[in-house]
């Protein structure tokens, strides 16, 4: 019995003693050890919120391991809320673009992000201010999206916050933007689609989408160009539908280009579903000018329109561009001094018969 109370006597001095050599670890300590300032943990340990995430995740991580636990599971607990602004026009324009933000706000609310919509208009006038929450701190970051005047654009390039972009306006070299920029791929997508209306034995083939109103349909028209060139098949102007479109007169505007038409060509290369969608009513209303049927196809795969499920379209997984968009915004906050990223995110091109009423 005695030797029994004696091991435990030596046992419970041991426990004492190294728990008073765990508490003689100091905030100098973990500094020394991760080779930053003692400032810098003082911050943690303070829940500053000036500090990264992922250096607010090593100093915790190196206090535990060396036994420093005051209020290690009170800061934990204590992850700082953060606000990124969706800087967008017309959210709600498609399914297209509410997907994306929707997947967006779910995976930054995983990270304790609030996305803070932030509404633009969709063309810039004399009267255009830049709203006070992209200036007084109250966001951290921004995300913009589906905006396309290139005035409102070089204004919120200026914002000195950390930013991401998904496609820009061509009027401004991309090397400008002072954050990140994601792309659709569409120069090798729609090069890979008029290549398969080609195969079918089709030689005239038109375009049709506003080249100036988006990067990544500047890079879309490009691929066009560029099949077409390499199977030697000229570029009729006139079956090709590229000038500034207003963003709300679209079917106007293509109504009356093929209305001018005296002859149409065998196919055309849609810039968009919207557009396909656009000649899909058209043609069901003057089906007797294509009494063999027309090519036609898209870009997007926006399931909202019917003429999708019949053409061929390349398919856009709005689902991940949100993840991606809202893993990027992240990186860049943490990461403010990193060389800025162009990342093309490629599309599944879906082949289908894409004859309209033949």
């Amino acid at each position: 019995m005695m030797d029994s109370a004696k091991q435990l006597l030596m046992r419970g001095l041991r426990v004492n003693k190294r728990e008073e050599i765990m508490n003689k670890v100091t905030m100098q300590d973990i500094a020394d050890e991760l080779g930053v300032s003692r400032v810098t943990v003082w911050k943690v340990f303070n829940n500053y919120s000036n500090v990264s995430s992922a250096l607010r995740e090593r100093v915790l991580n190196k206090a535990k391991e060396m036994g420093y636990t005051k209020g290690i599971v009170e800061l934990e607990q204590m992850v700082p809320e953060k606000n990124i602004s969706l800087i967008v026009s017309r959210p709600n324009s498609s399914s297209f673009w509410t997907n994306i933000i929707h997947r967006m706000a779910q995976e930054l609310s995983l990270h304790n992000i609030n996305l803070v919509y932030t509404y633009m208009p969709s063309g810039y006038s004399s009267k255009f201010k830049m709203p006070a929450v992209l200036t007084n701190g109250t966001v951290q970051g921004a995300i913009v999206l589906n905006l396309y005047d290139e005035k409102i654009v070089r204004e919120i390039n200026q914002l000195n916050i950390p930013k991401v972009f998904l496609d820009t306006v061509p009027q401004m070299d991309i090397r400008e933007l002072k954050g990140d920029l994601i792309l659709l791929e569409g120069h090798n997508a729609v090069y890979d689609i008029t290549r398969s209306v080609i195969d079918k034995g089709l030689e005239k083939i038109g375009f049709i989408g506003d080249i100036h109103y988006a990067q990544t349909n500047q890079d879309r028209y490009g691929g066009y160009l560029q099949c077409m060139e390499e199977y030697s098949l000229p570029v009729a102007e006139k079956f090709c539908l590229t000038h500034k479109i207003g963003i709300f007169s679209y079917s106007k505007e293509i109504t009356r280009f093929l209305d001018s038409l005296e002859e149409l060509p065998e196919a055309f290369i849609c810039v968009s579903d919207y557009i396909a969608h656009i000649l899909q009513l058209y043609f069901s209303e003057h089906q007797e000018r294509i009494p063999e049927g027309i090519v036609v196809t898209g870009y997007d795969g926006r399931n909202e329109y019917d003429v999708v499920r019949m053409i061929t379209t390349a398919d856009v997984r709005t689902e991940f561009i949100g993840k991606r968009l809202a893993m990027q915004i992240m990186y860049r906050m943490e990461h403010e001094d990193a060389p800025y990223e162009k990342t093309f995110i490629e599309p599944l091109i879906v082949y289908r018969d894409s004859v309209l009423y033949g």
